[in-house]
């Protein structure tokens, strides 16, 4: 036998789960996980769908500086939202898990400690808003008048900052009790509102960038509203209250959750970072540039939500799974994962580079932008190719509360993957280098974390703190 041979074998034995871990196999959950994936990107449509709305109502309006305002001030929201989604991440896979074990209490606990937690951490965001807009606009590279399109469009949405993280807490709860239908009737009636609110502020108020941030501000609430009152009318167990309130705030498991939520952080940061250099640096190669590439960021956002439909169901099924022992499970339902993400993603990025006038003149009437759309659409290919097996390994890794296998994994691909690409493309000029530094972050990321893949299927993570 031959040394390759034997490298072979060695790795697909690796790779294989082991009768140990496959006793617990079988596809009774490949339908139900299917359903709740269809849920889930259900739901997840409609939050880029919102997006995309509020990019219609402005893109066709007569100056452009308001696109291109909320653009910029987007970049704050990311790096304040996307930072403080680990209250989502943090919540999904330990209540996956719990439910797995059967721990109702613990359940209900996680729920409940969260979103304490997270309303504490909004309300300190509202309190400290001037402070983070200063702090913000003075890093953010802009002429004067998208510059105050853009603290327009700020104060408008950072009023819905303690709802915003809540929400954030209930949706993962929910997910991690593979509660789809509920998931789905928030989003419809979350992002739904948000879209009539746009209508009435912009189209119909004439309040521009404030009105598109007042909008979902307000849709936040409304958001968190509905979701209260589906969680108190599901059953609320009162009488494990006692339990409940004499574990709340239990010192190793605030140890626990604050070290997987510091990992979460720490990989979603790197994540925004790389993001808002990517707009940041497109600013500084002129507002024509800026324009195309919020548009195709605009895609990237709404087909990444879209594959995020079938990593948040990996997610929860990656829990449920490591909380009964089905470690046999973990192999096949990965498996599923990687192939319908990349195969969504390649749909879409192929689609969409088919035809990109017809899509994109439904964002924007400027036809400046929409000259140069097909210069750069093919960067969709790599970006959400990649971008959707980063995605679904992600969930998994979520599931397994491995909070620090995706911090290191998130690390290396900013440091090597997209930093170098980016800040040459800066000096030059390069948008399309720009975009290679956005393909690069998406590669590495999903090599990085699929080379962990084979230890997780012989022996699942526990909390890697």
């Amino acid at each position: 036998m031959t040394y390759f041979q034997r490298l072979a074998r060695k790795f697909v034995r690796q790779i294989t789960p082991p009768p140990l871990l496959s006793q617990s196999t079988t596809t009774a959950w490949v339908m139900p996980f299917c359903r709740l994936a269809i849920a889930n990107t259900l739901s997840n449509l409609m939050v880029p769908l919102a997006g995309l709305i509020d990019t219609a109502f402005l893109g066709h309006l007569a100056d452009i500086r308001y696109l291109n305002g909320v653009a910029l001030a987007t970049v704050i929201f990311n790096v304040i939202y996307w930072s403080f989604n680990f209250f989502r991440m943090g919540t999904t896979g330990p209540t996956a898990q719990a439910v797995g074990r059967g721990d109702e209490t613990e359940v209900w606990l996680i729920c409940l400690r969260n979103s304490l937690l997270a309303l504490g951490a909004g309300g300190l965001l509202w309190l400290l808003r001037g402070a983070i807009a200063t702090a913000g606009f003075a890093l953010l590279q802009a002429s004067p008048e998208v510059r105050g399109a853009a603290m327009e469009f700020y104060s408008g949405r950072i009023v819905g900052a303690p709802a915003v993280l809540v929400n954030f807490v209930l949706l993962g709860w929910l997910l991690g009790r593979g509660q789809g239908r509920q998931v789905v009737v928030l989003a419809v009636v979350g992002n739904g509102s948000n879209i009539l609110l746009d209508y009435w502020f912009i189209r119909q108020l004439g309040w521009g960038s404030y009105g598109a941030g007042l909008a979902t501000a307000l849709s936040d609430y409304i958001l968190l509203a509905v979701g209260l009152g589906l969680i108190l009318t599901s059953g609320v167990p009162w009488q494990r209250w006692p339990q409940i309130k004499a574990r709340l705030w239990q010192l190793s498991a605030l140890k626990t959750l604050f070290g997987l939520n510091r990992d979460i952080l720490i990989r979603t940061f790197a994540i925004v970072t790389a993001m808002s250099l990517f707009t940041n640096f497109s600013s500084g190669m002129g507002d024509t540039v800026l324009g195309v590439n919020t548009l195709l960021l605009q895609i990237v956002l709404m087909s990444a939500y879209f594959m995020d439909g079938i990593a948040l169901t990996v997610e929860s099924y990656a829990g449920n799974f490591y909380g009964r022992g089905a470690g046999g499970d973990l192999y096949w339902l990965l498996l599923l994962g990687l192939v319908g993400s990349v195969v969504l993603g390649g749909a879409i990025a192929f689609t969409l580079i088919a035809w990109p006038t017809y899509f994109f003149s439904l964002l924007t009437s400027h036809t400046a932008l929409l000259s140069q759309v097909p210069r750069y659409v093919a960067w969709l290919l790599p970006v959400l190719g990649f971008g959707g097996l980063a995605f679904t390994l992600d969930g998994y890794f979520l599931g397994l509360t491995a909070g620090r296998t995706l911090r290191n994994a998130t690390l290396i691909a900013l440091a090597i993957g997209f930093l170098p690409l980016a800040l040459t493309a800066s000096w030059l000029k390069s948008p399309h280098l720009l975009w290679l530094a956005l393909s690069g972050l998406m590669t590495l990321r999903a090599v990085t974390l699929l080379w962990q893949v084979p230890s997780t299927l012989l022996q699942p993570i526990k909390n890697d703190d």
